[in-house]
């Protein structure tokens, strides 16, 4: 790292390679989620088993990649970032491997419920926000939105090459890529991911040079951290506000969307190919409009921001079962004004919950808020499948999708209206 960092010779911040690091790292974890949705038509032929079958271990996998994320910020500050990242991605690789050898619901339940859900927890939104507050004072939100975007990038490169590979060969070729492209990442993490600037005789980006550096608070029990911080913010009505709108934001997209798309544009005649390119094309629009909405949150309102991105989202979504029926346009529509808004929600909520609570804590809480998100995540690929397999259509589930976020909309304008830094104790 050291010998990267002279190389750089001051022409480009470490910080900005950091970002890159856990750019690439977050991108296979996007890409290991998003592999179920592909898999889910073939295991329903192979095993027959139900959507709902398949979507309860979508679901418990979502609920624990949300559950893991307040203990994974504790832990990094416990153990270590890179400690901490290397362990979850070797345990991903590993449970993707062994998915190859399933076959019984209950063993997708176990490996991608249980296993992979957990290992992702860690590879998620909260390692974003641990690495931007300890790396940026400015550009935070800029570089939240570039690293949020790598769940977009994910969808980009993986499915559509996913779903080609199922078609022709069968689910058990994608596992086994899917485990190589995230054992790729361990080297980079392991040469190129550092603790903190102050390992590099650096300071954060954007911090003046006549601040002192920075205290770095002594180890502490992450899970004493993660409850007594919960503990904290749960007595603030900020935080359940937060909670909610990204309770939403989760059951509205990885969800619902992430997990049924593929499978609803099936019912209306299309390929499995087909369904992942439309997911793949709503990516290439996040990857912009997310990057644009942590720019935006830099510089306007983050509540106002929350408002435009649910009310839009929520629009689109209750249009989604008529762009079906609408030939040409219909459908590429839905996918601009969806991928444009896809996890644009996520900059201006990190940017909140700093405001709010302060950025030594702030990366634990929002780990409990991406909790909400994946609890939500975890509602609605669970009740998108029982809704599709007992009303034999997803269009119950889309219209109920797009009215929490009209919902949340009008929730997250009262988030922090008094505008004042609350701070919460990580004891």
């Amino acid at each position: 790292m050291n010998w990267v960092a002279r190389r750089l010779n001051g022409r480009i911040h470490y910080g900005w390679v950091a970002v890159g690091v856990v750019f690439f790292v977050l991108l296979a974890a996007a890409g290991t989620r998003a592999t179920p949705s592909v898999m889910m038509l073939p295991l329903e032929k192979q095993f027959g088993w139900s959507r709902g079958t398949i979507s309860l271990a979508i679901s418990i996998n979502l609920a624990l990649y949300g559950l893991a994320g307040p203990f994974a910020a504790a832990a990094m500050q416990r153990f270590g970032v890179r400690p901490t990242v290397l362990a979850a991605i070797a345990t991903l690789a590993a449970g993707v491997g062994l998915s190859s050898m399933m076959t019984e619901p209950w063993q997708m339940v176990l490996v991608w419920g249980v296993m992979v859900g957990s290992a992702t927890g860690v590879a998620a939104l909260t390692l974003s926000a641990t690495i931007v507050n300890r790396w940026f004072t400015t550009h935070r939100g800029l570089a939240m939105g570039i690293l949020t975007a790598s769940s977009a990038t994910g969808q980009l490169v993986f499915l559509p090459l996913l779903a080609s590979i199922s078609e022709r060969f069968g689910w058990r070729p994608v596992v086994f890529v899917v485990a190589a492209a995230v054992a790729v990442v361990l080297p980079l993490v392991a040469w190129l991911l550092p603790e903190r600037p102050v390992d590099l005789s650096l300071r954060p980006i954007g911090e003046h040079a006549d601040l002192p550096p920075a205290a770095v608070s002594p180890p502490k029990n992450p899970i004493k951290v993660a409850f007594s911080t919960l503990a904290s913010a749960s007595k603030t009505r900020d935080f359940w506000l937060l909670f909610f709108s990204f309770f939403v934001c989760g059951a509205s997209t990885n969800g619902y969307v992430g997990t049924h798309l593929i499978a609803m544009c099936s019912d209306y005649g299309m390929t499995q190919v087909q369904g992942a390119t439309l997911l793949a094309a709503m990516g290439i629009f996040d990857l912009f409009g997310t990057t644009l909405s942590g720019w935006l949150s830099d510089r306007f309102n983050a509540r106002v921001l929350l408002f435009w991105y649910y009310g839009l989202r929520g629009l689109s979504l209750i249009y989604l079962p008529y762009a079906f029926g609408i030939d040409f346009f219909g459908l590429p529509l839905f996918a601009v004004f969806y991928g444009l808004d896809w996890i644009a929600t996520v900059p201006p909520t990190v940017r909140l919950a700093t405001d709010v609570y302060g950025k030594e804590s702030a990366p634990i809480v929002f780990g409990w808020i991406v909790a909400g998100h994946q609890l939500g995540a975890a509602f609605a690929a669970l009740g998108g499948g029982m809704l599709r397999s007992s009303l034999g259509s997803y269009t119950i589930a889309t219209m109920i999708s797009g009215g929490l976020c009209l919902v949340a909309a009008v929730t997250v304008l009262r988030i922090n209206r008094a505008n004042r830094s609350i701070g919460v104790a990580a004891t």
